[in-house]
């Protein structure tokens, strides 16, 4: 029984791994040619997944991207032309490395942005935290000795 069990979550994690976005159907042929379209398609972004590239998502359009890449390379397009008409007919956001211009300046200053942000609002709460404990001090004469009547006797007056 254990075995099984081994074996079935072996297999459960696995199973993403072996599952591939690029079918059967949509290979060329040629092994030139389709390994020029994995690589343009690890450089697009699946438009519905957004965060993964054409080349690893399930989703439809996608599929479609995959086709597209791989018909437009069987016409005899270089991989810029590929690109530059994906580019045209999507947006630099197809890319999942678009180019540092005007356009795009927000997307690539965005996250840093957000990082300085967060420390900077982090070290404000550290030294508020900070002070509001220096403010606190010591106990005066009256409060520790009845903390230590409370110490000693283990119960509050």
């Amino acid at each position: 029984m254990r075995r099984f069990v081994l074996i079935a979550t072996l297999a459960a994690l696995l199973l993403p791994r072996l599952a591939l976005a690029v079918q059967p159907d949509e290979i060329l042929k040629d092994p030139a040619l389709e390994a020029r379209a994995r690589a343009l398609s690890q450089e697009l972004r699946c438009m519905v997944c957004q965060n993964q590239s054409i080349d690893d998502s399930d989703a439809p359009l996608a599929r479609d991207l995959r086709l597209l890449v791989r018909e437009r390379l069987q016409k005899g397009d270089t991989d810029k032309q590929v690109l530059d008409f994906l580019v045209d007919r999507y947006g630099n956001f197809v890319l999942l490395k678009p180019p540092v211009e005007p356009q795009t300046l927000l997307l690539w200053t965005v996250s840093p942005l957000m990082l300085i942000v967060g420390i900077g609002a982090l070290v404000v709460m550290a030294r508020r935290r900070r002070s509001v404990a220096l403010e606190v001090g010591a106990l005066s004469a009256d409060e520790q000795r009845r903390l230590d009547v409370i110490v000693k006797s283990g119960r509050p007056n």
